[in-house]
């Protein structure tokens, strides 16, 4: 067997060759540096950026280059979660459609991708549907594209860990659709014409659709932009689904939504509980010019309290002053003949829950003392019982301040969690309490307890415990008094399991069902399916089958097997465990889900032969469309044919590739390539690799494969699949995974499996011929970018240049643990030091592009990580860019942003990956002086494994590397130049800088280079 040598060695040889050539293009005296830095902060429609390269690096021969957009909503209430329509850009923009100059790219103005990118982000997108109770008509909610910066660029208030729209008084940012269409759903499966609700103002912005329970009605706030570029406050508004007329709910003009925490709730029919701003409120408080005195924070009694890197918190009075001003509610009944009541007092409510049989309200609200260092969340909270007339029953509880929380995962608050009402009784509660106080670390049975109690209980009657768990409570499903499904799970070791229970049977125990890890993806046995009550609650869905008399239920899966995802519907019985499979996807061309249960409109039992599902439908290259399949014969009726959102790509290729880490432990990734590429003929690709890791207790876990090959290419406004436009090979979701198994921690050995794994993956893009050696780009964002930095330190031999989104790159700046580690710092020191990329700065030598929002509120994620990452390569003369977004968070919204974070990325792999010019000078003068003697021990290995010196080699192996004949293309071959090819290469026969008279001798020991740019 031929002996492979290092990774790092082959791909050195053929960075040095492949440099060398592509400077004998280039002009003898390098063109200008770029101009000392620039610092320019925002302006409108500016851009702060900042640069800093070596003197020698050469400029640019030319700059260039949607996860599909969720569409399918809750059907009962939802929030927009694309803001919709594409304004145009308010600042200085920049079309990179023709070159754009370094100056422009420096001085801090908004750029535009080339149009193989603007368009496909620019495409509109398809609606949100939503189902009405009955079942029988289809809501499509219209949505814009990308929303503009002055949308972002609105005041904001950043309180208790929230943003808050002081103008609109709700939550900052928010998006919204720009139409409702309603549709009937016809007896044969199809869609009647389009009904549009109108009768609200032209350009409404419409949030918190909402059906009523008899699907009559549709509730929904209304906004609308206002001449000083603010949006108003938000009305209330109901819809009458016959017609289509909309009308605002309140007749006083005056009356607005306060939609800080919830918003509103229909009751019945007729009359909807609205969270209202306080008539009475008057003006925001005045911060003081002079505080009555320091900030102050104390400990003295010594308590131990550690919390993570929580941003946007209170900081003084006065912010708990603002955020009384701006969360405090009153409740009002409102109903649709127009009658108001105010029920309650003003409070800072945070939601506000009917029973089933519409009686009683269970109000939460969150009272001081505030803190500063924890958002709202943990702030005192008071949970109480109400008539839905508003007369006050009996409070359940009142937690205190919960500071002290452990960082342990599963750690959780002390007292009463996660009180609800049962779905499947009239008024009952049922809610869990930690027998751990909340410590995650303190070992005890049970550790959780799950309680239930009638809305109003006799008098001296306690509360019944329902079940014990030695686990961490996760939810209960309810069907009846006779089946209900208990779910528990502890992090630390993966374990999930779940519980059968009999609620109204204390004669027959408890029985464990399904008792596995989380992480093994093939054991998933599926979820149960859920049916509609006439109350609006969702329960099981038990099934029947004829002359059966067995209890059956619906799972359904996702049906993870070695081949990919291939979901499922079983038919499962509750009481044998046995079970039937009663629908599959199609495994060879499509990926179809089924969605929900369609024909659970009417009360009663549900008979297999009239189950009715809502699925989806879709492949490689087919974008998502819905469906309605009825048994018993599951005839499938298509509902919706949305266009393709990206033509354009509508032939690229995609596959799920297999590969394994030195370690043994078997890896996937999928592979794209761009519409017409064939290897053969077009040799190999520039190649972005875009991830992000994962932790792992075993290694059989982190190889089992996730996802499907049939999956739709879903590409978002940011997505690393933009750059099949620009005839990248991109390498989608390598899996990265990080394993502890045992008692060992996964990050102790993170860079090490970080590295192993990148080199697997980049081992299999090289031998399949579709990667070119040298021009692979690594990225990602937030803990991707952190992974980026990490791979430029400790793998530089595998990437050109990087892209790094988001990233928090010091961990020393999160003390208290980040991502899946639970330990502090002072508890695992040397770990938090080798994962920082920080302390590495002073390895990174290949060009890494920093990207990051100016107001990022993500956990750990500040932008000060970006600024103080930036300055500390800038300090060793890494080649580096920092380019600041303003008004921007952690994920990218407004569309000027956007397009210049895509033309950004495009310019530095266009430069950095496709030029791959970027370390010439770094490794020119320390590579030149032995390659002859590497190339010429490559031939003498080449020939004799290979038995002489023929033009083609059946098998050649290089360094680890196996290539197959055609893979890769001699320059010989060509018979058109591509662009920018080495035009030396094809009219000397001896290379300037290597030792050899023969170009088809050389590319055979450089392994058949395809020099393409």
């Amino acid at each position: 067997m031929k002996k492979m040598l290092p990774i790092n060695r082959m791909m050195r040889l053929y960075k040095v060759y492949h440099r060398l050539s592509i400077l004998s293009l280039l002009p003898l005296s390098p063109s200008p540096p770029f101009s000392s830095l620039k610092l320019c902060r925002f302006t409108p429609g500016g851009l702060r950026t900042h640069h800093s390269t070596n003197s020698a690096r050469l400029r640019p021969i030319m700059t260039a280059a949607t996860s599909r957009l969720g569409n399918l909503v809750s059907g009962t209430s939802f929030l927009a979660e694309d803001g919709g329509g594409g304004g145009g850009f308010n600042g200085s923009v920049n079309s990179s459609t023709n070159t754009a100059t370094e100056d422009d790219a420096l001085g801090g103005k908004y750029q535009l991708p080339p149009a193989e990118i603007k368009d496909i982000v620019d495409a509109p997108p398809v609606p949100a549907l939503s189902f009405s109770p009955q079942r029988d008509k289809i809501l499509f909610l219209k949505r814009r594209s990308l929303p503009p910066l002055t949308e972002l660029a609105k005041p904001e208030e950043k309180l208790a860990g929230m943003r808050i729209d002081g103008k609109c008084n709700t939550r900052s940012r928010m998006s919204f659709y720009t139409g409702i269409g309603i549709h009937q759903l016809l007896p044969d499966g199809t869609l009647g014409p389009e009904k549009v609700v109108h009768g609200f103002p032209d350009g409404a912005k419409i949030n918190f659709v909402t059906w009523s329970p008899d699907g009559r009605h549709l509730s929904f706030s209304i906004r609308v932009d206002e001449e000083d570029n603010s949006s108003s406050k938000l009305s209330v508004w109901v819809a009458d689904v016959e017609t289509g007329k909309a009308n605002p709910l309140f007749k006083s003009p005056d009356v607005y939504l306060n939609a800080v925490f919830d918003n509103f709730v229909w009751l019945d029919n007729s009359s909807v509980l609205v969270c209202t701003i306080p008539s009475s409120r008057e003006d925001p408080p005045k911060k003081p010019l002079v505080p009555s005195g320091p900030k102050i924070q104390s400990n003295e009694t010594r308590n131990v309290v550690q919390v993570r890197t929580f941003q946007d918190l209170l900081k003084d009075e006065y912010d708990e002053d603002l955020f009384d001003y701006y969360a405090t509610s009153q409740l009002v009944l409102v109903s649709l003949d127009g009658t108001v009541k105010e029920i309650g007092p003003p409070a800072v409510y945070t939601s506000m829950d009917p029973s089933p049989d519409q009686k009683y309200l269970l109000i939460s609200s969150i009272h001081r003392p505030y803190s500063f260092i924890v958002p709202c969340g943990r702030f005192p909270k008071k949970v109480e019982l109400w008539t839905t007339d508003g007369k006050f029953v009996r409070e359940l509880c009142d937690l205190p301040l919960a500071e002290d929380i452990p960082i342990a995962f599963n750690s959780v608050r002390k007292g009463m969690r996660s009180i609800n009402w049962r779905a499947d009784k009239p008024s009952t509660l049922y809610w869990a309490e930690t027998q751990d106080e909340g410590d995650a670390k303190v070992e005890v049975s049970p550790r959780d307890i799950i309680y239930t109690q009638p809305a109003e209980p006799l008098e001296g009657e306690q509360p019944e415990i329902l079940h014990k768990l030695d686990l961490r409570y996760g939810g209960i499903s309810w069907c009846d008094d006779s089946l209900a499904l208990v779910y528990e799970s502890w992090y630390k070791t993966r374990r999930i399991r779940t519980w059968v229970i009999s609620p109204g049977s204390k004669d027959v125990s408890p029985r464990v069902l399904f008792d596995r890890s989380s992480e093994d993806v093939y054991s998933d046995p599926g979820s149960p399916m859920m049916r509609r009550t006439p109350s609006g609650t969702y329960v099981i869905a038990k099934i029947k089958k004829e002359n059966d008399e067995g209890t059956y239920v619906l799972l359904n899966g996702s049906g993870a097997t070695p081949e990919g995802n291939i979901p499922f519907l079983d038919l499962f019985d509750i009481n044998t465990s046995s079970k039937e499979r009663i629908w599959q996807s199609d495994k060879e061309k499509y990926f179809e889900t089924v969605v929900a249960l369609m024909s659970d409109y009417e009360e009663g039992d549900l008979y297999l032969d009239q189950l009715k599902l809502l699925t989806s439908k879709e492949s490689k290259t087919e974008n998502t469309q819905y469906y309605i399949q009825s048994w018993p014969d599951q005839k499938a009726c298509q509902i919706t044919n949305f266009p393709h959102p990206y033509p354009q790509l509508a032939s690229l290729q995609k596959e799920m590739i297999r590969y394994q880490r030195k370690d043994g432990v078997q890896l996937t990734a999928t592979l794209y390539l761009p519409p017409g590429y064939d290897p053969s003929k077009d040799g190999p690709l520039p190649c972005l690799v875009w991830s992000y890791p994962g932790e792992f207790k075993s290694k059989d876990a982190a190889g089992q494969v996730r996802g499907s090959p049939n999956e739709f290419a879903g590409i978002g406004p940011t997505s690393a699949l933009l750059w099949l436009a620009r005839r990248f090979a991109i390498l989608s979701g390598p899996t990265i995974p990080i394993i502890g198994e045992g008692d060992e921690e996964a990050n102790d050995r993170y860079v090490e499996q970080l590295v192993a794994s990148a080199e697997a993956a980049i081992e299999a893009v090289i031998q399949r011929g579709v990667a070119c050696p040298g021009k692979i780009a690594v990225g990602g964002h937030s803990y991707g970018a952190f992974m980026t930095a990490n791979l430029l330190a400790h793998a530089p031999h595998l990437f050109c240049c990087g892209i790094a989104r988001s990233g928090a790159y010091n961990r020393t700046l999160t003390p208290f643990g980040f991502q899946n580690e639970d330990r502090t710092l002072w508890e695992a020191t040397s770990t938090y030091v080798e994962m920082s990329p920080f302390i590495s700065a002073n390895k990174i030598k290949k060009p890494i592009l920093i990207v990051h929002g100016e107001e990022d509120n993500n956990p750990g994620t500040l932008t000060m990580q970006s600024d103080r990452f930036f300055n500390a390569l800038k300090g060793h003369g890494a080649l580096c860019r920092l380019v600041i977004l303003p008004f921007e968070s952690h994920g990218y919204a407004a569309r000027e942003s956007i397009m210049h974070v895509l033309w950004e990325t495009d310019r530095w792999l266009q430069k950095y990956c496709v030029s791959s010019i970027s370390d010439v000078s770094a490794e020119l003068d320390a590579c030149k002086d032995d390659v002859s003697k590497r190339v010429r021990d490559s031939e003498n290995k080449a020939v004799a494994a290979g038995g002489g010196g023929g033009p083609e080699m059946a098998d050649f192996e290089l360094e680890g590397f196996h290539f197959k004949p055609g893979s890769l293309l001699c320059c010989r071959r060509l018979k058109q130049k591509p662009p920018l090819m080495c035009e030396w290469k094809l009219k000397q026969d001896k290379c300037p800088y290597l030792e050899y008279e023969n170009m088809h001798q050389l590319n055979k020991i450089s392994f058949k280079i395809y020099h393409q740019l």
